[in-house]
């Protein structure tokens, strides 16, 4: 794989630049800030893409790359794969997928898988390198190699961790102790205080003692639950009761109302009887006034007076004839003057009669009058006697109706409760108001003496279950422990099987791998070093031992650094036809820092020979790359920032 073309428009500091690559050796020279890293940089995330997460650092790429004034935050790289296929990719780093075009300028970008996170994935399927593997071995930047002299046991670790892992950053025996650092204090262990297996396996312990000291209140919980049912139960029941006894208690006063009313009712018939009667009395009384009225005769006594007059006049004639034509004697002259005087007197009482059968008479008349009046009276308490008994039939049959209705409405009432209650035992017909009343007064006592024993019931159920809420929290606790201590004992479990894979990995490099980086190596230091060092060992033990042209093995510690670092690139370099099926390129960022120009010179000649069929990019800020080749008659492409 070799990038043909770099077209940059907008990017960081770098604006409108166009640099043109050629198959064998490239160098892409500048002066220090000018530019090269930022390059380097571009060709990174035109094929991965730019992240906007800082991680960790100060700016993440997105903000450290983009362009202060808003241009536009784009370019294109072109490149060709081992198999002739080339490819443009156009990026705007404003947007998180890249257009990408084949050979015939056809729009490919849709045929690749496209992830949420990372984006477009088409030069991880092309290649098969991702971005940190592309990062950790086909480039090489001053950073890694230019570090003082006092540190070159660090370099000198990275290589023995790229013989013995394969990842310069990754030793076999530090991630062994890792993982038992890790798993002492993030885990623990049977023998260890105060770790989070201890801690937890003491907090189950403990809460497993809560459970059991609490679940004794679990039965309590079921016995007070089914008083309570019991409670609330019979409490249902004598509100029903209760209810029925209240409907009886209205049915029954309002039959008192209804009964009020013909108690009413009939007592204005006993007045109206009483009222009857005293009429009956009175009429009595002046039918008796009447008939003595009616019985006086006044005529008959002024007849009789007459006629003692008349007897008295005629027997006075008949003395006078007799004086006269009859022998005068004494006894006529007695019975003569008798008759006179007797006459005078009837006279006399005549005059006196008449004056008093005057009186009688006016009397008579008056009492007339009154017998018109008594009996007109006697007609108007006949009448208002009528008048009381019509209105007491009129009440006889307002009563019966009455009664009729209270019958009927208290027949259907009390059918009415027994269709609500037909389990009810009461006597409804024969049971009197105040039974009644005693009786709801009975059952709304025993009603509120069972809600006191419901209240007091469900306290003590509160109670219960505030202490059973306290075991929910200690099973939720609980729970919690034991699913921590699963995590941890998976956790654990992972780590042990992370060793064990560790360790097997390591075996299989150490067997095969290991000894084809040694091999290489040494291959690559000999030529390098034009045989002063010839052989490469590498054992956890010794560390990594380097073979010297008089056959004596050295350990790497002694070296120089400018030895150091053609080691660490030389196997780096040797890594390189493990990584993908095609022919990556190799990237060299100011990567000679510690190498003095006969190293330099025998580097970029094993280079040139080793890896003539990869195309070779080098950053950098001197000229000594330039002219070591061009001494050496290396074809060379120089671009110029």
């Amino acid at each position: 794989m070799k990038i043909k073309q770099i077209k940059i428009n907008a990017y960081g500091k770098i604006k409108n630049k166009q640099l043109e690559l050629q198959d064998n050796i490239n160098i892409i020279h500048g002066k220090n800030e000018s530019g090269k890293s930022t390059i380097l940089r571009y060709i990174i995330n035109s094929f991965y893409g730019i992240s906007k997460n800082k991680k960790g650092k100060e700016y993440s790429d997105y903000e450290k790359y983009e362009p202060w004034q808003g241009e536009d935050f784009s370019g294109k790289l072109t490149y060709e794969l081992d198999n002739k296929n080339q490819y443009e990719i156009y990026r705007d780093f404003k947007k998180k997928n890249p257009k990408i075009f084949n050979n015939k300028m056809e729009d490919i970008s849709n045929t690749y898988v496209i992830d949420k996170t990372l984006g477009n994935q088409f030069f991880t399927e092309q290649t098969n390198i991702d971005e940190k593997l592309f990062l950790s071995t086909l480039i090489t930047s001053q950073q890694e190699v230019k570090i003082p002299q006092q540190e070159q046991g660090i370099l000198i670790q990275k290589i023995a961790n790229l013989v013995g892992t394969g990842d310069d950053n990754t030793s076999y025996k530090l991630a062994i102790d890792r993982i038992n650092r890790r798993q002492l204090e993030e885990i623990g262990t049977t023998r260890s205080k105060e770790k989070p297996i201890n801690l937890i396996n003491k907090k189950i312990e403990e809460l497993e003692k809560e459970k059991e000291e609490i679940k004794k209140y679990e039965t309590s919980k079921y016995e007070i639950e089914e008083i309570i049912n019991q409670n609330k139960k019979e409490i249902n029941d004598l509100e029903k009761e209760l209810d029925t006894y209240n409907k009886l208690k209205q049915i029954l006063e309002n039959e008192n109302i209804q009964k009020q009313e013909i108690y009413i009712q009939e007592d204005i018939k006993k007045k109206n009887t009483e009222k009857i009667k005293q009429i009956d009395n009175q009429l009595d009384d002046i039918k008796m006034q009447s008939k003595t009225i009616e019985e006086k005769n006044y005529n008959k006594k002024e007849n009789n007076t007459k006629f003692t007059i008349l007897s008295t006049i005629i027997i006075l004639i008949i003395n006078i004839l007799q004086f006269i034509f009859i022998k005068k004697s004494p006894i006529n002259y007695s019975i003569l003057a008798i008759s006179i005087i007797a006459l005078l007197l009837i006279i006399i009482k005549y005059i006196n009669t008449q004056k008093q059968n005057k009186k009688i008479q006016i009397k008579y008349q008056e009492e007339q009058k009154n017998l018109e009046i008594i009996k007109e009276k006697i007609k108007l308490l006949e009448n208002e006697v009528n008048i009381i008994e019509k209105n007491n039939e009129e009440i006889t049959q307002i009563i019966k109706q009455k009664q009729q209705d209270i019958f009927n409405q208290k027949k259907n009432q009390y059918e009415k409760i027994y269709q609500e209650n037909p389990i009810l035992q009461i006597d409804i017909e024969n049971t009197t108001l105040q039974e009644t009343s005693n009786k709801i007064q009975e059952l709304q006592t025993k009603i509120n003496d069972k809600k006191i024993q419901l209240h007091s019931t469900e306290i003590d159920k509160n109670l219960i279950e505030s202490k059973l809420d306290k075991i929910a929290q200690i099973e939720e606790e609980y729970q919690t422990n034991i699913k921590r201590k699963k995590e941890l004992i998976n956790l654990n479990t992972s780590m042990e099987i992370a060793k064990q894979i560790l360790t097997s990995s390591y075996e299989i490099m150490k067997n095969t791998v290991t000894p084809k980086f040694t091999q290489n190596l040494s291959n690559n230091i000999a030529q390098i070093t034009n045989n002063k060092y010839t052989n490469v060992r590498f054992n956890e033990e010794t560390g990594l031992m380097v073979e010297n042209e008089y056959g004596e093995y050295i350990p790497a510690t002694k070296l120089s650094i400018g030895t150091i670092d053609q080691l660490y690139l030389s196997l780096r370099l040797s890594m390189i036809d493990e990584l993908s099926n095609e022919k990556m390129p190799i990237i060299l960022d100011e990567a000679f820092a510690y190498f003095d120009d006969e190293r330099l010179e025998n580097f970029l000649k094993y280079l040139n020979t080793k890896y003539s069929e990869r195309q070779i990019i080098i950053f950098t800020c001197t000229n000594r790359e330039e002219e070591i080749l061009k001494k050496n008659d290396i074809p060379i492409s120089i671009q110029y920032i």
